[in-house]
C-alpha cells in the first residue's frame, strides 16, 4: 500500500490540490502497480510564517523581496519557498 505525503506552503485553489492527489495517485498505479483503492496521499498546508529554510521564514523572504522591489510570484511555493 503506497503512502503518499507531501507538504505544501498554502495557496492553491482546491481544484489545484484535488488535481496533484489524482496524479500522484496515479504516478503511483503506473510505477508499482499498486491497485487504486490501495493508495494513500495525504497533503499537508503549511502558513508562511510556518516554513522557513536559512532560518528566514518564507514570509520573511516574501516581504524582504517585496521591500526590494521583487515580485513574488504567487501560488509557488511549496519547493522551497
Amino acid at each position: 500500500m503506497p503512502f503518499i505525503d507531501v507538504t505544501l506552503g498554502t495557496g492553491r485553489s482546491p481544484e489545484q490540490v484535488r488535481t496533484l492527489i489524482h496524479e500522484l495517485t496515479q504516478a503511483a498505479h503506473r510505477a508499482v502497480g499498486a491497485p487504486l483503492a490501495s493508495i494513500r496521499v495525504v497533503i499537508r498546508e503549511v502558513e508562511p510564517a510556518h516554513w522557513a529554510a536559512g532560518d528566514v521564514t518564507v514570509e520573511e523572504r516574501n516581504a524582504q523581496q517585496t521591500a526590494n522591489g521583487r515580485s513574488v510570484a504567487p501560488a509557488r511555493k511549496g519547493t522551497d519557498t
